[in-house]
């Protein structure tokens, strides 16, 4: 598997996903405290306002999905807005129950489908590295079948379930990061794949990560001089090649030594380093432990 977003959500290992139906009624307003894990919600009718702390506000419609890498805290509120209500996102409901603001009968104006991504992987700021803080797509058809897929097999769980969540959740990730264009994602792996040239050379480094690339390698695949690719690269990946391949390679090498299949030896190898020692030393300096503590 060379496809750089592929691989990055096969790392991740996405394992389930919750959803909950959300709707409001009326004026109201309320205001979630930081959860600091992924989060994401599509508005299924009406409309309603998001200000995510940091950024300003902005209106949400039907079709509109919002993804919230690190879901800082946040407020959501009717047109007209009141003293909003206090919540902690952790005491949400997991089994897809519905959630009511504002006025408690009648139809409401406002529904959404508002959820989280788990992982088992115990790092997820991969994803972090990727995306903007607030992803905000407009009237995605894809995106919008697909959350409806979760609330489905969140709500009504049958044999399987847990599987097709997993899977849905694969899509959902990459389905968003397509649709984050890469002006606006920050400096990292999916804007260079926004850059044509760039995208050449970061394949080719996932596709044979255990090959002794050269940045005069990479810069004659991307057809760039050494130093207009070294410069493009830096700027729009924010970091230097070599050490976008470094940092690249340990973090195959620490998924390996998560399983714990394979020798350091076997590792090092897979990773392009000629010797065990080398690649302890690159790993020790890199993540701040040796291989053999990585897993401890």
């Amino acid at each position: 598997m060379s496809d750089p977003l592929s691989q990055i959500v096969s790392l991740l290992r996405p394992r389930a996903v919750f959803a909950n139906v959300i709707s409001g009624k009326g004026d109201w307003a309320v205001r979630y405290r930081e959860y600091g894990r992924p989060g994401f919600c599509i508005v299924l009718e009406g409309h309603c306002q998001l200000a995510v702390d940091g950024h300003a506000a902005f209106a949400i419609a039907a079709g509109d999905f919002v993804l919230l890498p690190t879901t800082p805290a946040f407020t959501l509120h009717s047109e007209r807005p009141i003293r909003p209500v206090l919540l902690d996102p952790d005491a949400l409901p997991s089994d897809g129950s519905e959630v009511r603001y504002g006025e408690p009968g009648g139809s409401p104006d406002m529904r959404s489908l508002g959820g989280a991504f788990l992982f088992d992987r115990p790092d997820p700021s991969l994803l972090v590295s990727l995306l903007p803080a607030v992803v905000h797509v407009r009237g995605s058809v894809r995106l919008s079948q697909l959350v409806a897929m979760v609330a489905e097999e969140t709500i009504h769980p049958r044999a399987g379930s847990e599987a097709a969540l997993a899977r849905l959740v694969e899509l959902l990730l990459i389905e968003a990061m397509r649709s984050s264009t890469a002006e606006s994602a920050p400096p990292g792996l999916l804007k260079g794949l926004g850059d044509e040239r760039l995208a050449v050379a970061l394949t080719l480094m996932h596709a044979r990560i255990e090959h002794p690339w050269t940045v005069a390698q990479l810069a004659k695949a991307a057809a760039l001089s050494r130093s207009g690719f070294f410069e493009r690269f830096t700027r729009t990946v924010g970091v230097a090649p070599m050490e976008y391949l470094l940092a690249w390679r340990m973090e195959i090498a620490k998924d390996m030594l998560r399983q714990g299949e394979l020798r350091t030896a076997d590792i090092a190898e897979r990773v392009g380093y000629g010797s065990s020692s080398a690649f302890c030393a690159a790993f020790s300096r890199h993540v701040g432990v040796a291989p053999s503590r990585f897993v401890k």
